[in-house]
Order: C-alpha cells, then structure tokens, then sequence
C-alpha cells in the first residue's frame, strides 16, 4: 500500500502524486506516468507492482491541473470525461509536474530515476525523455503523440510498445516510430494487442502481450538504472 503525497511544479501549481515503496532498499525510483484516466486503482496498481520489483514508485496526478482529484474508470462515459479534462492540460505543463516529480525523486538520494508511462503517459514519457536532463530510462507504451514529436532527441534510451490491433493509433503512425527512432530506441509491436493491452482493467487487456512486454520493460530499466 502506497501513500498520498503533495509536490509544487516551478509555476506553483500544486499536485498530488501516489508513492509506493519497496520492502527493503530501493533499486532507484520510477515516475509512473498516468494514463487519461487520472491516478485511479490501476496506476496505483502499476505503482504497487514498481515498488515490488525493488524501485520508489510515483505517479503525480497531471490532471489536477485541471480538475483536482479526477479518476475514472474504463466504460465509455469514462473515456469520454478523460478526454475532456485531458484536453485541459497542456503538455508543457504537465512536462513542469514530472520535473518537479523528477526532482522530488532526485531528493531522495534513492538512485537513478526512470520513468514509464501509458496511453497519454507514454507520450509524455517520450517527451520527458527529451527534455529532462537525468533521467536514466524511459519506457512508452501506446503513446499516440510520439510518432508526431518524431524530430526530439532523447536524452536516455528510451524503448516503445505498440499494439498492432490499436484502432486509437494507426500502424504508418507506429512506422513513423519505427523509421525516425528505432534506429536508436527498440521499437516493439505486439501483433495481437490492440490500445491498453497492458491494463488489466481494460477489456483490450492482452495477457501475452502483457507479460512479454513487462518482462522487456523491466529488463531494460534494469539495465540501464543498475
């Protein structure tokens, strides 16, 4: 079980984040980026999970700067509001929060600080990756606003997953990744998956899919934060 905590971005705006620890000495910490569906019972779950493979673990509520407090579920009235409040918030502001979660990290003097992110997170992970000097790792799944910031350049290696069935993110829009980043970055493709693969709580989830890229995901962290 994890904890509530509150951490200040450079323009002031104040934020709520989810913690969770390991049981004994962190591997490092990991900045779990949210989905749109606020900081709900799955990140807190993938949080839970980061803090169980060894590593502090904090996913700071990027909505908040637009309705404090939001989560939602997965049914369709819920996709509907998320995108709503998620259109609220620019991404340059929510690049202020991670930093500012990058720097609270920073703080604990607990390692190298990695970071991973889903749907609209893992667009922001691929961004945090070009603009946040220190981060060690960064790993996106099914971010759609990457193939369109193709022209960034990383500053950590970063690693991609993409469901080939994702109906939100078109397959020339993945080759677009594949051809401007995966040069530099591996790029993977999950033919049976479609968008939300990795969420348990989703029907898209794809347990196959799942595990192989979790099981990529924490290997490269691990690589690249020992």
């Amino acid at each position: 079980m994890g904890k509530n905590i509150t951490l200040k971005a450079s323009d002031g705006h104040e934020f709520t984040a989810y913690r969770a620890d390991p049981a004994g000495a962190p591997k490092g910490s990991m900045i779990v980026i949210q989905e749109i569906f606020g900081v709900n019972d799955h990140i807190r779950s993938v949080c839970d999970r980061v803090a169980a493979n060894g590593y502090i673990a904090v996913a700071p509520a990027l909505q908040d700067r637009a309705q404090k407090g939001f989560e939602v579920g997965y049914a369709p009235p819920d996709v509907e509001k998320g995108r709503e409040i998620r259109g609220k918030v620019k991404n340059e502001d929510s690049l202020k929060d991670l930093r500012a979660t990058f720097d609270y990290l920073k703080a604990q003097n607990a390692g190298k600080i990695g970071t991973v992110g889903y749907c609209w997170g893992g667009s922001l992970a691929w961004l945090a990756a070009t603009e946040i000097d220190g981060l060690a790792v960064a790993i996106s799944y099914y971010g759609g606003e990457v193939a369109n910031n193709t022209d960034k350049t990383a500053k950590c290696p970063v690693m991609f997953h993409f469901g080939a069935k994702d109906m939100s993110i078109p397959m020339d829009k993945v080759e677009v990744v594949k051809q401007k980043l995966g040069a530099t970055h591996p790029v993977y493709v999950y033919d049976e998956a479609g968008h939300g693969f990795s969420c348990d709580a989703r029907g898209s989830f794809h347990p196959a899919s799942h595990e192989l890229a979790l099981k990529r995901t924490q290997e490269f962290a691990a690589k690249h934060m020992a």
